[in-house]
């Protein structure tokens, strides 16, 4: 057992799909930054038996519980009896936790209720975890010697701010870490994950630093992980396999951790003064909406038009009725004029447009789903080129290949000028 961590997450609408498991996700990039082994996740419906017997499991497997979901008003949070009766505690109201509630509920402006009460009900001996944001605290308990759990609403904002405000601290004191483990993810758009294996097939092989590919969405990525005494040792057993890759991958590495594409293209615009504008069909949107998502975008982000009725892009952008007429609405022709029809509209440095067929239906043997025209537009010329993108997945996965290529586009033009 020694140090090991699980993860058992609360809520009948994970088992029914109606949500993303993205706590446990979260949950498990936080234990590995601690070098805490992570050992197990579960997932539990809201069922008293079901999850009694899934915390007894657990206290004989591992150091450390950690549970998420089931801490509401409710019924059906059923998280904190559950651990009571599966450890033969009582529960008491506790006065802080009640008053934390009550000045959350004032500050809200919302009235206070017996059901939220509930929330305060704690064992006698277990510690507090307050929630910053929310009304249901957690705890911390340590039911039987060598176990403890943790325990946290489901709501991700306020399990995150109660992670780092108490829990982390907590877990970091209490010794659990077999060293301390530092990590990079190195990001790549332009080739498959099948291709970027084969380039580093030898350092996959490595057992401290390790290297693990993963598949996103449209992009490809590299987990770089080290394990040492020190955070900076593990952090300098990192650097020196980072630079062998972006060595060997060059301009396919677009960024790291928690860069995007979009973020990428708005910093290379501020370090060169210049801007950006968009001139959207089949995305509707997406490019400018990844760009806006960047905090500080407005440095470098002028605007865009959503162009996807010819008769706009002609009144708007300045295409031409004998352009869409002659060469149709996706085509090269197009896509230039309506790139440089919004970098003149906006004064722009640069014009990013984009036009296609995004599917279901419009296709032609021709100009099948999944051709999308992408242009530049900037200060030494524009350029287009039409790109196929595979049409078994769908609209929106078109719409998102688009964008990431559109900004990649960009991107590799603003290296290399």
């Amino acid at each position: 057992m020694s140090g090991s961590a699980e993860i058992l997450c609360i809520g009948t609408e994970l088992l029914l799909g109606s949500i993303t498991n993205g706590n446990a996700r979260w949950l498990a990039e936080q234990l590995a930054t601690l070098g805490i082994p992570h050992l197990r996740q579960q997932v539990v419906g809201d069922n008293r038996d079901r999850l009694i017997t899934a915390l007894r499991e657990a206290a004989g497997r591992c150091r450390v519980l950690i549970t998420t979901g089931g801490l509401g008003p409710t019924p059906d949070d059923l998280t904190t009896e559950a651990i009571a009766v599966a450890f033969g505690a009582t529960l008491e109201e506790r006065p802080e936790a009640w008053a934390a509630i009550e000045a959350r509920l004032a500050h809200r402006g919302r009235p206070v209720t017996a059901s939220l009460r509930r929330q305060a009900l704690l064992p006698p001996d277990a510690e507090l975890l307050p929630n910053p944001t929310g009304t249901a605290p957690g705890m911390i308990w340590t039911p039987r010697p060598g176990f403890t759990v943790l325990t946290f609403p489901g709501v991700p904002s306020e399990m995150r701010a109660m992670w780092q405000a108490t829990a982390a601290p907590w877990l970091r004191a209490a010794g659990l870490a077999e060293g301390v483990i530092a990590s990079r993810l190195l990001r790549f758009w332009g080739l498959a994950e099948s291709d970027l294996v084969e380039r580093v097939a030898d350092l996959l092989e490595g057992s401290n630093p390790t290297v693990a590919p993963y598949a996103g969405a449209g992009e490809v990525k590299l987990r770089l992980t080290a394990r040492a005494d020190s955070d900076t040792t593990s952090r300098a057993l990192l650097e020196p396999l980072e630079a062998e890759i972006r060595g060997r991958l060059g301009p396919l590495c677009f960024g790291a951790d928690d860069d995007s594409l979009a973020s990428v293209v708005i910093e290379l615009l501020r370090q060169r003064g210049e801007t950006v504008a968009v001139a959207e069909s089949c995305t509707g949107g997406g490019i400018g909406a990844a760009l806006t998502a960047v905090p500080g975008a407005s440095d470098a982000f002028l605007g865009g038009v959503i162009a996807y009725a010819n008769a706009v892009k002609q009144a708007v952008l300045g295409v031409s009725e004998t352009c869409l007429a002659v060469h149709g609405a996706v085509s090269d022709s197009v896509a230039l004029a309506m790139a440089t029809g919004v970098r003149r509209l906006t004064g722009a440095s640069w014009g990013i447009a984009v036009t296609g067929i995004a599917g279901p239906g419009g296709g032609t043997e021709a100009k099948p789903v999944g051709l999308v025209h992408i242009a530049l537009a900037g200060p030494d010329g524009s350029s287009s080129e039409g790109v196929r993108f595979s049409a078994s997945r769908g609209r929106p996965w078109i719409q998102m290949l688009t964008t990431g290529e559109a900004l990649n586009r960009l991107r590799l033009r603003l290296l290399v000028e």
